[in-house]
C-alpha cells in the first residue's frame, strides 16, 4: 500500500533512518509515560517509537490516506490514532506527557503556540522545524532573531538545539535545512501580573520592534511609568524577567 504526498499539509516526509534514530533516542531520555506523535506521516519515527516498552502512545494525523497506509503497515497502531488537526483537538491523555513530530512546516509556529495550552501538562517537546524557526524558538536577547516566539516558549521551558538535519533526509526534500529541537518545561516560572498581560506586553514590543519600548508600548503603561530609562531600549534588548517584571507596571 502507497501513500501521496500533499503540498497543501506542508508534508516532507523523513527517510534518514540514523536522524529518525537520534529523534527516538531523545524521547527514550524521558519518563513520561504518555507519548503523543505529531504528523506520523509515513511512519518513519513511528516504527522506532511502537517497540518502546511500557508506553502508552497516541498519533495525530489529519491525512486520511496516512491513517489507511500506518493501520495497514504497524496493525498495533489501531486505535491510537486521532484523526484531527493538532491545531483542533483536545489534550489527548489525562497527566503529563511527551510531544515529538516531524512538525508541518507550515504550521510549526502554530504547534508551539498550541503546546504553550496544554503546557501544564507537556513536560517535554522533541520536534523537528525549519532550522531558521528552531533557531529564533533558541534565541538569546539582542540577536536579530529573538522574538515573541523565542520570548513565549522560553518563559516556559528550557530550549536546547539538538542538531541540523539536511535536505536529503527527506521525501521530497525541503529547500531549507532543518533542525530539532528540545523544549524541557521549566521547574519554576517568572512572576508575571498575569500571563495575558505578559503576552500582551511582548506582542506589543515586537510588533513594532525597531521602534523603542516606550514609542511601541505607550498604550499598555501611564505617562510616568513610560519615562523610565527601560524604555528608551529597543524589544530584542530585554531578557524575559526585564518582561516579567514590566507586566506589573502595565495598566
Amino acid at each position: 500500500m502507497q501513500y501521496t504526498l500533499k503540498k497543501s499539509l506542508g508534508q516532507h516526509f523523513l527517510k534518514d533512518e540514523e536522524i529518525c534514530k537520534k529523534i527516538v533516542a531523545a524521547v527514550k531520555t524521558h519518563t513520561d509515560k504518555q507519548l503523543l506523535e505529531v504528523g506520523p506521516g509515513g511512519g518513519a519515527l513511528t516504527k522506532y517509537i511502537l517497540p518502546l516498552k511500557a508506553l502508552d502512545f497516541k498519533a495525530v494525523e489529519l491525512d486520511a490516506e496516512k491513517i489507511a497506509y500506518l493501520e495497514n503497515t504497524f496493525p498495533q497502531i489501531r486505535e491510537k490514532i486521532i484523526h484531527e488537526s493538532i491545531l483542533d483537538m483536545d489534550a489527548p491523555f489525562e497527566g503529563e506527557f511527551t510531544v515529538v513530530g516531524n512538525f508541518p512546516y507550515n504550521i510549526s509556529s502554530q504547534i508551539l503556540f498550541k503546546m504553550l495550552d496544554w503546557k501544564d501538562q507537556v513536560t517535554v517537546i522533541i520536534g523537528m522545524f525549519q532550522k531558521e524557526v528552531a533557531q529564533r524558538v533558541a534565541a538569546s536577547p539582542g540577536t536579530k532573531t529573538y522574538g515573541i516566539i523565542s520570548i513565549l516558549i522560553q518563559a516556559f521551558y528550557e530550549v536546547e538545539y539538538l542538531f541540523d538535519v539536511p535536505p536529503q533526509s527527506f521525501n521530497p526534500p525541503p529547500k531549507v535545512m532543518s533542525g530539532v529541537i528540545r523544549l524541557k518545561r521549566k521547574t519554576t516560572t517568572y512572576e508575571v501580573q498575569s500571563e495575558k498581560h505578559f503576552i500582551r506586553l511582548v506582542k506589543a514590543a515586537f510588533n513594532q520592534r525597531r521602534k523603542t519600548l516606550r514609542n511601541a508600548t505607550r498604550s499598555l503603561f501611564d505617562d510616568d511609568v513610560i519615562v523610565d530609562e527601560i524604555f528608551n531600549k529597543r524589544a530584542e534588548q530585554l531578557s524575559i524577567p526585564d518582561f516579567a517584571a514590566l507586566t506589573f507596571r502595565m495598566r
